[in-house]
């Protein structure tokens, strides 16, 4: 069955960065678009970002672009996020989540097909 199990998050100060994970199985990996969200407390799930299933193709919220960057490797089933230059405003819960095709197309969440659980990234002031 499909997995997909986050890592990396953690306690970070404003300006540092991070470097999130996902490790995918049980699914032809790179068919598909795979995508970041981002939940605050108290907030609706928001968009992160995506990257299409070859990987040569990315789209960011307007909020996270020019600080956060997707990227992945086919060969190792696994999807990163860098995110650099942190905010307060930042600190929420990041899942990775599988979308329905190769394309890097950004989706409502209710649109993602799985969702992994989730890593915690907090960041201080």
């Amino acid at each position: 069955q499909v997995q997909l199990v986050e890592s990396g998050g953690g306690l970070v100060q404003a300006g540092g960065s991070l470097r999130l994970s996902c490790l995918a199985s049980g699914f032809d990996f790179s068919s598909y678009a795979m995508a970041w969200f981002r939940q605050a407390p108290g907030k609706e799930r928001e968009f992160v970002g995506t990257i299409s299933g070859s990987g040569g193709s990315t789209i960011y919220a307007d909020s996270v672009k020019g600080r956060f960057t997707i990227s992945r490797d086919n060969a190792k089933n696994t999807v990163s996020l860098q995110m650099n230059n942190l905010k307060p405003d930042d600190t929420a819960v990041y899942c990775c989540a599988k979308d329905r095709s190769t394309i890097a197309i950004r989706r409502h969440h209710a649109a993602m097909t799985y969702w992994g659980k989730g890593t915690l990234v907090t960041v201080s002031s």
